[in-house]
């Protein structure tokens, strides 16, 4: 329903008052202001950009169980092709678009990667965490097992959960797991009982860095789904590989960002097994070996993800 609002409301938006347009770009979500975007791509004679940043409607068939012969979704289906086939150039954050775009058109299409950065100043100005966060929640001389951010479906949580009960005999590494979400407490109830785990609230974006300075690696994960075979650009992993940490991915789609960096290493997605063996032999890696793999992922980022880096790129395409 916002959708539609806002499309409405974009179609009668008074636009005499703008000035006349070289480059309209059309960024979704909503995928529906695509036709927007070539209406007045027609009115004014301008280039149209169309930036994918979910892949729609493949992620809701994928993660939110609909059948592709849904009405609803076959609409967006089509709205997909005819964006496409009409943008002159189409951008995703995801490094493989070009072979979705392929898949969906039957030609490659003009087609970028312009990926999710970061503002450096961000991280230059960050918050202590609470009074006594620290003691309660971040245990002393465990190997950390970190992850920070939303506790849902989507995050591939239950992975890490199985591999922690999995774990329970090795009393030298410990899952921290900061947030919230509609999981929390299912998972809380799963591990009850357990030592090896713990669950801590979550803290505001500028005390991040704090809680993941405390980890040894950061752990990553996604569910097995047809979406990641075209890439990924989060900004989970910049938070991670800006925490100079090794990153342990449950992830089985196309590889991006920490194989790019070689600041850590991907397991296969839904693989419990897989990934406590990743997490055995980084347990038993040096300090000096894990600052090492970890400044690699921090490097990397600051030299290709910083936003006046990609907005160098973005206008090279206009």
């Amino acid at each position: 329903m916002s959708w539609i609002d806002f499309e409405i409301k974009l179609w009668l938006m008074p636009k005499c008052l703008l000035p006349r347009p070289d480059i309209v770009i059309v960024s979704s979500l909503s995928l529906l202001t695509i036709l927007n975007g070539y209406r007045l791509k027609r009115k004014y004679s301008c280039r149209l950009v169309f930036e994918i940043r979910d892949i729609w409607p493949l992620t809701i068939i994928e993660e939110g169980g609909f059948s592709r012969w849904n009405p609803f979704i076959m609409f967006l289906a089509w709205v997909e092709r005819f964006g496409y086939r009409h943008s002159d150039v189409i951008v995703g954050t995801m490094p493989n678009i070009a072979k979705h775009v392929k898949g969906v058109t039957g030609k490659m299409g003009n087609c970028h990667c312009i990926p999710l950065g970061y503002d450096p100043e961000l991280y230059r100005n960050l918050e202590p965490l609470p009074e006594g966060y620290e003691g309660r929640y971040i245990p002393e001389d465990k190997f950390i097992v970190g992850y920070a951010g939303r506790i849902g479906i989507t995050n591939a949580l239950d992975t890490l959960i199985h591999c922690a009960m999995e774990m329970e005999k090795y009393d030298d590494i410990h899952f921290l797991i900061v947030g919230d979400g509609d999981l929390l407490n299912e998972y809380k109830s799963q591990t009850k009982g357990l030592k090896n785990i713990t669950f801590a609230p979550k803290v505001k974006k500028s005390q991040v860095q704090m809680v993941l300075r405390h980890c040894q690696v950061l752990y990553f994960g996604v569910e097995d789904s047809a979406v990641w075979r075209y890439g990924q650009s989060l900004n989970k992993l910049i938070d991670y590989m800006m925490a100079g940490k090794p990153i342990i991915a449950s992830y089985s789609g196309y590889p991006s960002m920490v194989n790019e960096a070689e600041c850590g290493v991907f397991v296969p997605a839904k693989d419990a097994r897989a990934l406590s063996s990743a997490l055995r032999e980084y347990a038993q890696l040096s300090n000096e070996e894990l600052v090492t793999i970890g400044k690699r992922g921090k490097d990397w980022l600051e030299e290709h993800r910083p936003y006046d880096t990609i907005a160098k790129e973005y206008s090279e395409l206009f």
